[in-house]
């Protein structure tokens, strides 16, 4: 049997497709599914079953779209209610086409009714190959289970905990784990540790399955922290069933209107390198650099709803911002422009701010005092932080902003990444800024850190 695995770096998710040469099944995919059709194409087999395990909350699903292209068979957990039809499979049901055959093993714990897939070998031994684990078990770690809100994280925590050991004692040592979640997505509630893995392997790696069961609880609802608000967004789309995807390119903006929008107060989102940003950009728009992390920080500080207009170098770069988007349901854009950022400016002058590293911070620190913000997330602050600078986490600066003092401010994070967008705020409402876009790591190697 092979299995191709679809990565969605930007999002830390994983989608798979197992096919016998003839037939295939894809689990869990992605918004934009075209990646998919050119690669069962290439292999030159016909989806049949389209496979969820769970209502996602961290990206929109193209489950329902494929499977209405293709003709293929939606297969959902029975315990989900969604406005869609689908085949609705339980505990111990089985799925089988051409020489493709799948068990439902119920493990709640991500959500509710989590389901993970057993894929049988093609060998005709029957054993177990593989397991589609979704948000359950994964490598090092399990899935977060807070998503459904606090009144349901304890009961899910403890869930987790032997939805996971079931799979261990019912699956060979043998079988791939094949996770959705856990390579940088914040579903994942700790963080995990390689590329590839089995169950065996899992039997000394995993928290569910080395600790006791308060251990694990506690241990896993203390390494919660926050995650993105578009989550929010995510099940509720999911469960009405996307609309089909649109990966076309936004209307064109001229200067003019560029300029009407940003006097109106508008999200216009500047896609460019973050330094090229600080070295010239228009007065009132926003840093989210096109990388890897672009999508989650626009989607975790954005209002949905509230008109988007895109400036980037090139077309092909808004495209790449545009299938970003559509995969957490940001649909509509109201325009984007490309080109020479001056040419786009107009008659306006650019905007601009300094961009050091840490050596930098110190060295302007021996001369005068420095107001210094770290952007990080609590977990990242517990640790240890830049001696006297005031943390503010990128996703609450909106409602903070009355708390960072007047004069000039230094702005850092774990890589420069989320420092730029938050010295773009910043720069917005008219501060003085300086950008630390450097590794965090360098903070030490200069004499920053306070443990």
């Amino acid at each position: 049997m092979d299995i191709e695995v679809i990565e969605t770096s930007s999002l830390g998710d994983r989608s798979y497709l197992a096919s016998d040469g003839q037939v295939a099944v894809v689990v869990d995919p992605q918004r934009d599914i075209d990646r998919i059709l050119d690669l069962v194409n290439r292999k030159g087999a016909r989806i049949t079953y389209v496979l969820e395990t769970h209502i996602h909350n961290d990206y929109v699903t193209g489950g329902l779209e494929l499977a209405r292209a293709t003709g293929a068979t939606y297969v959902v957990g029975a315990g989900d209610e969604v406005e869609f039809e689908r085949l609705a499979v339980g505990d111990g049901d089985e799925i089988s086409t051409g020489t493709i055959r799948l068990r439902v093993l119920h493990t709640p714990g991500h959500t509710h009714h989590h389901i993970a897939y057993a894929l049988h070998s093609s060998d005709g031994n029957g054993e177990i190959q593989a397991v589609f684990t979704g948000g359950s078990m994964l490598f090092g770690a399990t899935g977060r289970t807070d998503l459904l809100g606090p009144e349901h994280t304890d009961e899910l925590t403890h869930a987790q905990y032997h939805s996971v050991r079931r799979l261990a004692a019912e699956l060979p040592g043998t079988a791939e784990v094949l996770p959705t979640h856990g390579f940088g997505s914040f579903c994942s509630a700790t963080p995990t540790s390689g590329d590839s893995s089995t169950v065996a392997e899992q039997h000394t790696a995993n928290p569910a399955l080395t600790l006791q069961e308060q251990d694990y609880v506690d241990t896993l609802l203390a390494g919660l922290d926050a995650y993105p608000a578009y989550y929010a967004h995510m099940g509720v789309i999911n469960k009405r069933g996307p609309e089909p995807v649109d990966l076309s390119l936004p209307e064109p903006v001229d200067a003019a209107e560029l300029r009407h929008r940003l006097e109106a107060g508008e999200w216009v989102v500047d896609l460019r390198e973050r330094t090229a940003f600080a070295a010239g950009h228009l007065a009132g728009t926003l840093a989210f650099e096109l990388s890897a992390n672009f999508v989650t920080y626009l989607g975790w500080l954005y209002q949905y709803g509230t008109p988007l207009t895109l400036i980037g170098d090139t077309q092909d770069q808004v495209a790449d911002a545009r299938r970003e988007l559509v995969r957490i349901g940001i649909d509509v854009l109201s325009g984007a422009a490309t080109g020479d950022i001056t040419a786009l400016a107009g008659n306006q002058p650019l905007r601009s701010y300094p961009v050091t590293d840490f050596a930098g911070l110190a060295a302007a620190r021996k001369e005068r005092a420095i107001r210094v913000i770290d952007a990080r997330r609590n977990d990242e602050r517990a640790k240890s932080s830049v001696s006297e600078s005031i943390h503010i986490p990128l996703h609450e600066l909106a409602d903070r902003l009355g708390e960072i003092p007047d004069g000039e401010v230094w702005v850092y994070c774990g890589s420069g990444y989320r420092a730029s967008i938050a010295a773009s705020v910043l720069d917005r409402h008219g501060h003085q800024l300086v950008l630390v876009n450097d590794a965090y790591d360098h903070a030490e190697q200069a004499g920053l850190i306070q443990s």
